[in-house]
């Protein structure tokens, strides 16, 4: 079973205060021995908010050694794809090794889209080229592609990255899934029931295997908005304000979707998506503060993680029989 990785989104208002609380912010969530930190991505979402995936990955790199960073995730239909090949090869070299790329089309704010000049409609078929171009640019070798929306003739990206940047496909839909199958090295859900995220899971590994690639690579990953709180009911109030706040939109459809509680909650709540074949969760905390946030994610990792072994653990009595 591969071991377990949780990540966390650091609260927003602490990355819009200068370098010196980033570095600060960035070694907290260390300190908690939190596995990766995550940004999102956003040109101009309901009410023009956002910042660009890239550049807030590359300054939460470069204010620290030690933490990686996970773009869950990056709308990579709203940019050329040779630009951004050029992106993930510079900071392979500022980074090597400490970057995940999580891309997907969006979606819930249709204007977002138009207002960069894209056809919403095409979003879809958009990604399956932008992905096909950034692999085929990531070996340092030249590349030439006519697609529909894209051509290129010896187009060429050097120093290619060392080691080659994960490019995990995230969405719901079953052509989101199909495209990570063929193009993507993972998947990464959101608003996804446990029994959903197997199927995902084993429907990838069948088109992969299909398409001559090794699903066993693939690493399935899951964004997931937590509230954290001494008790249920004041953990649900910051969850579905900030929520609400965000996707212009009610928080009860997404409710069986978003754990809150105390960290032994949340934990119990994530635990049964390990089995499922989830091994990386990024979590979006919500809490009366930030201090409280991100200590309860350290503890959500420190829990998940001990579980497992205990797991593997009982499995190996079990194996053994009494005797050992």
């Amino acid at each position: 079973m591969a071991s377990v990785r949780v990540g966390l989104f650091p609260p927003v208002g602490q990355l819009n205060l200068g370098p010196d609380q980033l570095q600060a912010t960035l070694g907290r969530i260390a300190e908690e021995g939190v596995d990766h930190a995550c940004v999102g991505d956003h040109v101009s979402f309901f009410v023009g908010a956002g910042s660009d995936g890239l550049i807030t990955a590359t300054s939460m790199l470069a204010a620290q050694r030690e933490l990686p960073v996970y773009v869950g995730l990056y709308l990579l239909p709203l940019r050329h794809p040779v630009p951004v090949a050029r992106q993930l090869a510079s900071i392979a070299q500022l980074a090597p090794g400490r970057l995940t790329l999580g891309v997907g089309i969006g979606g819930e704010d249709r204007h977002e889209i138009e207002v960069c000049g894209i056809d919403p409609t095409t979003r879809g078929r958009r990604m399956d080229e932008c992905l096909q171009i950034l692999r085929g640019l990531a070996d340092g070798t030249p590349m030439t592609f006519d697609g529909e929306f894209f051509a290129l003739e010896d187009a060429l990206i050097v120093p290619a990255p060392e080691p080659r940047i994960p490019l995990i496909v995230g969405g719901r839909s079953d052509a989101a899934v199909s495209r990570a199958a063929r193009l993507g090295d993972g998947w990464l859900g959101i608003w996804v029931s446990r029994r959903r995220f197997a199927a995902v899971r084993d429907q990838i590994a069948w088109e992969a295997t299909d398409a001559g690639r090794d699903p066993s690579v693939f690493e399935h990953a899951l964004n997931v908005w937590c509230g954290f709180g001494p008790t249920r009911e004041a953990a649900r109030e910051p969850l579905a304000v900030q929520m609400q706040s965000f996707y212009q939109m009610a928080f009860e459809p997404f409710e069986r979707y978003s754990p809150y509680g105390t960290p032994e909650d949340v934990a119990e709540f994530l635990s049964p998506y390990i089995e499922a074949g989830c091994s990386a969760f990024n979590v979006i905390p919500c809490a009366a503060d930030d201090e409280t946030a991100i200590a309860a994610v350290g503890a959500v990792r420190t829990l998940l993680t001990s579980s497992r072994a205990g797991d593997r653990t009982r499995r190996a009595e079990i194996a053994l029989g009494p005797s050992g």
